[in-house]
């Protein structure tokens, strides 16, 4: 893939669909309310990369905790189904080269489309070695180079 053709966007799902969306993929777990299915142009639909219900939850009664959201969600991204929806995610991508992610929530920049847009353009990783064995053993091998 050639990161310089590709294109992630994100809309609600509220927002009339375009032609020039490309691949339309909703990544939320239910169906938006009142949204007609014959009207939502939606190509994919991958529930397994919206958060579970638990963090959904978590995050509406913590709205300032961002962050820690956002690790959480990664965290969860790493379970093989959503590993199996990000791999379709990707070839939507590769497919078409626009890539529109489509989201219910009101809050246009705090939501899983924006995490999941961040995560393709590698601005975000899925955390890994960040326990605090893993952050100890990276000290210890610092503390053994020998001093130049």
């Amino acid at each position: 893939m050639r990161g310089a053709h590709l294109q992630v966007v994100l809309k609600r799902a509220y927002n009339e669909p375009l032609k020039g969306d490309g691949c339309r993929v909703l990544v939320d777990r239910l169906w938006p309310r009142g949204w007609k299915k014959t009207e939502a142009k939606i190509d994919v639909w991958l529930r397994d990369l919206a958060p579970s219900n638990e963090l959904r939850k978590w995050f509406h009664a913590h709205r300032d905790h961002w962050e820690e959201f956002c690790r959480r969600y990664l965290r969860e991204l790493r379970s093989p189904a959503a590993a199996s929806s990000l791999d379709q995610l990707y070839q939507c991508l590769a497919r078409s080269g626009r890539l529109t992610l489509v989201f219910a929530s009101k809050d246009e920049e705090h939501n899983n489309a924006v995490v999941l847009k961040e995560l393709i353009e590698g601005m975000k990783k899925p955390p890994t070695g960040t326990r605090p064995s893993a952050q100890r053993a990276l000290r210890l091998r610092r503390n053994r180079r020998p001093s130049a």
